[in-house]
């Protein structure tokens, strides 16, 4: 299979050296993944190519307009093409969301600039809005990539060792355990013995114990979150 990827941004050039490092560029080369990044602003009528305007009602900052996000939309999409917003106020980035994105055929990826959108583009052209943390940055192009990043991961043989997958962290709704390598003494900083001894049930036992010790600690929510889904 082969996922395809547009993003639609104002800044094409911040993530250039992103599509061509990596496992991304494996994924390209590979035939698993294209990633396109488009200059919104070739879609704007007027001589200065202008994409923004101030809101209705006042207030601080611009807003996207909406007549060239609808014309890169309708000349980009597929009928089966999924169109996500990356956006602060979307529905959180997570591992079960980028694995069921992985199952599309098409993604298109609004990057958001200034105060965001024109409501009407959120109305009638996004299916999904999506975002990467509870905080804000001055566009989402990046936010779009880490979006294309996280979802790649999920195709089958792009990572390689498809059991990283299943090992890290969130995907069991807990955090990751402590990883260690050689040398098993450095600095006077030891290995734990329990990972030095090839008993593999201690040492899943360990790492299990590691996890929850670290999430309970750190990410609490997550527990609960498991308790509400079991």
């Amino acid at each position: 299979m082969q996922l395809e990827f547009d993003i639609l941004t104002l800044f094409p050039e911040m993530v250039e050296g992103f599509f061509t490092s990596s496992m991304i560029a494996r994924g390209r080369k590979n035939g698993l993944i294209d990633v396109r990044a488009h200059q919104l602003r070739d879609w704007a009528k007027d001589k200065h190519q202008r994409t923004d305007e101030m809101p209705y009602g006042g207030g601080a900052g611009m807003v996207m307009m909406p007549e060239p996000i609808f014309a890169a939309v309708e000349e980009l999409r597929r009928p089966k093409t999924k169109v996500l917003y990356m956006a602060p106020d979307g529905e959180p980035l997570t591992s079960p969301l980028a694995r069921e994105l992985v199952h599309e055929e098409h993604l298109l990826i609004l990057s958001g600039h200034y105060e965001g959108v024109d409501q009407r583009v959120r109305d009638e052209l996004v299916d999904r809005e999506i975002s990467i943390g509870d905080y804000v940055l001055t566009n989402g192009t990046l936010a779009a990539a880490v979006l294309i990043d996280s979802v790649s991961r999920f195709i089958p043989g792009f990572l390689g060792d498809e059991k990283s997958l299943t090992e890290e962290s969130f995907m069991s709704s807990l955090l990751g355990f402590p990883q260690y390598t050689r040398p098993a003494d450095f600095r006077g900083m030891r290995v734990p013995e329990v990972l030095l001894s090839g008993n593999h049930a201690a040492i899943e036992k360990w790492r299990r114990d590691q996890q929850l010790d670290k999430t309970r600690r750190l990410r609490p929510d997550l527990l609960d979150q498991k308790d509400q889904d079991s």
